[in-house]
C-alpha cells in the first residue's frame, strides 16, 4: 500500500473527513491520497494560514482533531501563526507538512539548505508543539501517526507535526507488519478530597470561575450548579460553557470583563477555578490585588500550569474538569449557599452589567447597539467566531449565549484574521449550523483570500465587519497614552481600506452597507445564508470597561463616581 494512502486510511478510521490545506510539490501525493479517498475531502484553502486555523475550527466544532497539511518551507513558515494559535488555545490539530527527499535533505551537514524548500521544520515548531518529528523511515509511519494523535488529543490538548519527506509519502508498505504505537497508562495524583470539600462547605462568598479547559463539560457544570446554586463567572475563553441565562451568571472577568464580574470575583471568599490559568489578562497585572483575602481552588488538567504561578493563596487540583465536578457532588453534603450572597450577586449584576456600563461610560455606543441587536437574532445552536481587537470585546462583553451557542475567539497567540478561518473550519464540520463572523476591518484584510471559500462551498456564514476605519484597539490605546498620535492606525496616519463592496462581490458574496442599527435591510442582509455585512462604524471608538495596568480588578476605567464602588462592595 503506497504510503500517502496509508495515511488518509488512518485518518479516515479516525473520523476526519476534511482535511485543510495548500498544494506543493512536496504533498503532491498526499493530496492525490486524499482526493482519491471518495469519504475525505481535501479543502484548498488559498493560504497555509487559513488551512492551519480552519483546522482548529474544525476540532473545536467536532471534538475530535483538526487535520491541516502544507508543503515545505514557505508552506510551513506560512502555518506556523496556526500552529503556534492551536498551541497556546489547547486545540488538538495534526499537521502534516511536506519535505524534501530523504536524500535531499542535509541532517548534520554545515550548510543552510541542500534540497530546495529544505527546511529544519521540527527545530522550528518544536517550541510551539506538543510533539514534532520527520518520519524518514517508511516502517515507522504508524507508529508516528498513532503516537502524534495520541499526543495531540490526550491531557491537555495541543498540536502536533509530522514532518513527511517526499519518498517516504510516495513509498510501498507491507501494512501487516508496521509497528503500532502502545501508550503507557496515566493516572492523575492522588487528591485530598477532603480538605477541598471542608474548604468549600466553610464559604461564605463562593464564586464559580469557567476558564477554557471547561468547555465541552456543559452537562457536568450545570448538574453541579443545579445542586449548590453557586454564581459564575468565565474567563474569555470559558465563554459558552454554560448557558448563560443561569439565574447568576455574572458576566466575564479580566482586562475587558464586564464591571459586575470583577467586581463580584473580589469580593468573594472562595473562587473555584477550573480549567483557567488564572493569567494577567483574568487577574489584572496587581495579583496582589487578586482576592488577597480569599482562598482559590484552581483546578487544571496540566500540572505544569499549576506548579508555575505567582499567585500563592491557591489550592491546586490536578484532575479533569468531570473528575472535579462529579466528586464534588458526591461528597460535598454540608453546603448552602448564602442567600444575601446571591442577593447581593443580583444587585451588583444589574447594577454594573454591560448595558448599565455602556449607558454611563460609552459615548460613541454603536457597536455595542450592534452586538444588542445580534443578541435578538442569535439561536439555539449558533456559533459566534470573533477575531482579535475591539470587536472580539464588545462581543465578549455583549453577547449573550444561550443554550448550545458557542462562542470561539483565540485568547493566548490572539492573531489578527483568525476570524474567517476558524469559521470555515467549524462550517465545514458541521453543515448546519449558522456562523457569525465578527471581524474588524483589519483582522478582515489579514485573511480575506479565505472568502472565497464562502461561496465557493455555499457555507453558512454571516461576516459581520465592524468597520470603524481604524485598528481600533491601538487608536484606544494611542488615545490614552500617546496624545491621539495615530500612526499606522487611521487614514491620516497611513493605514487604508480596500472597498468592501468591489471585495465582497469579488469573491461572489452578497453585500450590504449597514449605516445604522434601525435599518430594516439588516433583517434582509441576515436572513442571507451567506453574506458580507459592512457595519459603518463612525468616530472613536472604546472598550468599557478596561483594566489599566496599575489598577486592582474590581477597578477598571473609567472609574466609577465619588464613593460608589465602595458603597456596593460593602453592600455585603
Amino acid at each position: 500500500m503506497k504510503a500517502s494512502d496509508y495515511i488518509v486510511s488512518f485518518l479516515e478510521r479516525k473520523g476526519i473527513d476534511t482535511i485543510f490545506g495548500y498544494i506543493g510539490g512536496m504533498v503532491t501525493h498526499l493530496v492525490d491520497s486524499i482526493n482519491n479517498n471518495p469519504n475525505v475531502k481535501f479543502i484548498q484553502t488559498y493560504h497555509e494560514q487559513t488551512a492551519a486555523i480552519a483546522a482548529e475550527g474544525y476540532a473545536i466544532e467536532t471534538g475530535n482533531f483538526g487535520v491541516a497539511v502544507s508543503t515545505s518551507g514557505p508552506g510551513v513558515t506560512n502555518m506556523i501563526t496556526g500552529i503556534a494559535d492551536a498551541y497556546f488555545g489547547s486545540i488538538p490539530v495534526l499537521y502534516i507538512t511536506g519535505q524534501v527527499n530523504t536524500y535531499e535533505y542535509k541532517y548534520d551537514k554545515p550548510i543552510r539548505q541542500q534540497g530546495f524548500q529544505e527546511m529544519d521544520v521540527v527545530s522550528v515548531v518544536k517550541p510551539i508543539t506538543k510533539y514534532a518529528v520527520m518520519v524518514d523511515k517508511a516502517e515507522n509511519l504508524r507508529y508516528e501517526l498513532e503516537k502524534a494523535v495520541y499526543i495531540a488529543t490526550t491531557g491537555r490538548k495541543g498540536p502536533v507535526v509530522i514532518d513527511l519527506p517526499m519518498d517516504i509519502s510516495r513509498a510501498e508498505l507491507d501494512i501487516d507488519e508496521l509497528e503500532g504505537f502502545k501508550a503507557e497508562s496515566y493516572a492523575f495524583p492522588e487528591i485530598d478530597w477532603v480538605n477541598i470539600v471542608s474548604i468549600i462547605e466553610s464559604a461564605k462568598r463562593p464564586i464559580l470561575l469557567l476558564g477554557g479547559g471547561s468547555q465541552g463539560y456543559t452537562e457536568d457544570i450545570e448538574k453541579f450548579l443545579h445542586k449548590f446554586r453557586m454564581p459564575v463567572v468565565t474567563s474569555l475563553m470559558g465563554r459558552g460553557a454554560i448557558n448563560e441565562a443561569y439565574d447568576y451568571y455574572v458576566g466575564m472577568i479580566g482586562s475587558y470583563g464586564n464591571r459586575s464580574a470583577n467586581m463580584v470575583i473580589a469580593k468573594s471568599d472562595l473562587v473555584i477555578a477550573i480549567g483557567s490559568r488564572l493569567d494577567t489578562r483574568q487577574t489584572g497585572a496587581m495579583i496582589s490585588k487578586f482576592l488577597p483575602n480569599g482562598k482559590i481552588i484552581q483546578v487544571d488538567i496540566d500540572v505544569n500550569e499549576l506548579e508555575n504561578h505567582r499567585l500563592d493563596n491557591r489550592f491546586v487540583v490536578n484532575c479533569n474538569t468531570s473528575i472535579f465536578l462529579q466528586e464534588m457532588l458526591n461528597r460535598i453534603n454540608l453546603f448552602d449557599i448564602n442567600r444575601d450572597w446571591l442577593k447581593w450577586i443580583l444587585i451588583m449584576r444589574e447594577k454594573y452589567g454591560q448595558k448599565q456600563e455602556v449607558e454611563r461610560f460609552v459615548d460613541n455606543k454603536t457597536p455595542y447597539l450592534i452586538m444588542y441587536q445580534l443578541n435578538k437574532v442569535l439561536k439555539e445552536g449558533d456559533v459566534i467566531v470573533t477575531d482579535i481587537g475591539q470587536n472580539q470585546m464588545w462581543a465578549a462583553q455583549t453577547i449573550c449565549l444561550g443554550k448550545d451557542q458557542k462562542f470561539i475567539t483565540s485568547g493566548g497567540l490572539a492573531p489578527m484574521g483568525f476570524a474567517l478561518p476558524a469559521a470555515i473550519g467549524v462550517a465545514f464540520a458541521n453543515t448546519k449550523k449558522t456562523i457569525y463572523c465578527i471581524c474588524g476591518d483589519g483582522g478582515l484584510q489579514m485573511a480575506m483570500q479565505s472568502l472565497l471559500l464562502i461561496s465557493q462551498y455555499k457555507l453558512n456564514i454571516k461576516v459581520i465587519i465592524l468597520n470603524n476605519e481604524s485598528l481600533g484597539m491601538i487608536t484606544q490605546f494611542q488615545h490614552l497614552y500617546f496624545n491621539d498620535r495615530m500612526p499606522a492606525t487611521t487614514f491620516s496616519g497611513g493605514y487604508h481600506l480596500p472597498n468592501f463592496e468591489l471585495l465582497a462581490k469579488s469573491f461572489y458574496i452578497p453585500y450590504y452597507k449597514i449605516e445604522s442599527i434601525d435599518e430594516p435591510r439588516l433583517l434582509e442582509a441576515l436572513s442571507n445564508d451567506y453574506v458580507f455585512i459592512d457595519f459603518i462604524i463612525n468616530g472613536l471608538t472604546s472598550v468599557s470597561p478596561k483594566l489599566e495596568y496599575n489598577k486592582p480588578i474590581y477597578s477598571p476605567t473609567p472609574d466609577l463616581p465619588g464613593d460608589e464602588m465602595i458603597e456596593y462592595l460593602n453592600l455585603f
